[in-house]
């Protein structure tokens, strides 16, 4: 039996290869757009609108980042999304999107008690019960990915770029807790 887990954020990212008017952008858009700025010398707008699941941090660079959603498809959506939005107002050229997702966390629970202790022997890990209730695990094999994992047999998993990625370290980690 496979352990289950739940993402609870994917972070996404693209570039637009055009430089935005974030101010243009603000006027546009000021009941979806968070801008000031005095904060980060205005080169970040927060794009955020019903049909989002995410909130898109623009920058004026083009860049564009999503953080928040759920799924990989949520989030190259809101991206793809912002993108329209530009282009239907005139701040960009119409432009193909290349989404790369750069991290995706997850939560799941092998239901049974972990021995810190052993555990971070076992999988060179850190644990230091006086700083952080948990083990730290830094797996590289498959994939790179941290985990942080508590002796509830509760587990956070950060890192990976893949839902195949997520589920190989989430076997990986199941079959050494075994």
């Amino acid at each position: 039996m496979s352990v289950q887990f739940e993402i609870v954020n994917v972070v996404a990212t693209a570039t637009l290869d055009h430089s935005i008017d974030l101010r243009s952008l603000y006027e546009l858009f000021p009941n979806e757009a968070t801008y000031n700025p005095k904060k980060y010398g205005g080169r970040v707008l927060y794009f955020k609108s019903k049909k989002m699941k995410s909130k898109v941090s623009i920058f004026s660079s083009g860049k564009i980042i999503s953080v928040g959603t759920t799924s990989e498809e949520d989030a190259t959506n809101d991206l793809q999304h912002v993108r329209e939005m530009l282009a239907e107002k005139g701040l960009i050229q119409h432009t193909s999107l290349e989404v790369k997702i750069q991290n995706i966390v997850a939560t799941t629970n092998f239901d049974k008690s972990i021995d810190m202790e052993k555990v971070a022997e076992e999988l060179h890990g850190v644990y230091e019960p006086e700083q952080f209730p948990g083990t730290i695990i830094r797996i590289q094999e498959p994939y790179r990915a941290t985990v942080l994992l508590f002796t509830s047999g509760k587990a956070v998993i950060a890192g990976t770029k893949s839902l195949s990625q997520l589920h190989s370290v989430v076997e990986t980690l199941s079959k050494s807790l075994s």
